[in-house]
């Protein structure tokens, strides 16, 4: 397919009200067809989907993407309240709740875990949904990898030098992160030091024992009716054809897109394909997908 040229009109970025008077910070684009709502993985914020929101946009799209609580713009939990995943979930539907009609959902890795749980929930809360390297089951080693680099810097970085190094040396595949973009990512101390954008509690408190819920989130799986993407990437060390195999059985009418370059950084690996994967599969989608207008998630009273 021919990819439409990114927009050149930027995202507004906006303010949110997620579950509990939760704080969200977001960015959205406006359009006439079928919304899109991003929602990103454990340590990323709503910039990891910029690239695609813009083409999706220039195809016509509204796009809506939001920080998760605890991640970039968004507010963290106050030291008394403890993360839990019935959290994001609940921020997942209030937000998906206050759109016109049903969005498609493009999420990653815990986006789409809380995308399963908020769909069977609220059977019509999406259109459809885009699951980007994530399956109700993972691999171990994967997640131990990506929470050993959260934890390994608990007093941040000297200078944005610094942790551009480490950055390109835990995934060197990628392009040297530049200190505008690290500026995204890091937030600058009182010490002068720079650390990450999230709250560190996150690690222990919402990833660290993740696995035990695996069984619940295939349940999930097994309930939700709506037209489903899975895009995974061949280099993944979370997704494995394995747990593949095993979504394919849970949710039988899911389809399966393979992107033979991409770890389970997808979107930011091999942006161009995955990109365009996601308007293939918005176009194939039936009408009756796109044109729902009903309120389906009783978020609100």
């Amino acid at each position: 397919m021919v990819m439409p040229t990114p927009s050149s009109v930027s995202a507004e970025d906006i303010r949110l009200e997620g579950a509990h008077g939760a704080g969200l910070g977001a960015s959205r684009h406006s359009g006439k067809q079928p919304g899109i709502l991003f929602a990103h993985g454990f340590g990323q914020t709503r910039g990891a989907w910029t690239a695609t929101a813009e083409t999706l946009n220039a195809a016509g799209h509204a796009t809506l993407s939001y920080d998760a609580r605890g991640h970039g713009d968004s507010d963290w939990n106050a030291s008394d309240l403890p993360y839990h995943g019935d959290q994001f979930t609940d921020d997942l539907i209030v937000v998906a709740g206050e759109l016109p009609r049903p969005p498609v959902l493009v999420a990653a890795s815990m986006g789409g875990l809380f995308g399963l749980m908020a769909e069977a929930r609220w059977p019509g809360l999406f259109a459809a949904m885009v699951l980007v390297d994530i399956t109700p089951r993972w691999e171990t080693r994967g997640v131990e990898r990506i929470l050993a680099f959260m934890s390994a810097h608990p007093d941040g970085f000297a200078s944005l030098q610094v942790a551009a190094d480490t950055i390109s040396a835990y995934m060197p595949h990628r392009p040297r992160k530049s200190e505008d973009s690290l500026r995204a990512l890091l937030r600058p101390g009182k010490d002068g030091r720079w650390n990450w954008h999230w709250d560190p509690r996150l690690v222990d408190e919402l990833a660290r024992d993740s696995e035990q819920h695996q069984g619940v989130i295939a349940e999930a799986a097994r309930q939700v009716q709506c037209p489903l993407l899975l895009v995974s990437g061949g280099r993944s060390d979370l997704v494995s054809p394995q747990t593949v195999e095993e979504f394919m059985a849970l949710v039988p009418h899911a389809q399966h897109v393979h992107l033979p370059h991409a770890t389970h950084m997808v979107a930011g690996d091999d942006n161009n394909a995955f990109t365009a994967a996601v308007l293939n599969y918005l176009d194939a989608l039936p009408s009756a997908a796109s044109a729902r207008t009903e309120h389906v998630t009783g978020a609100r009273p």
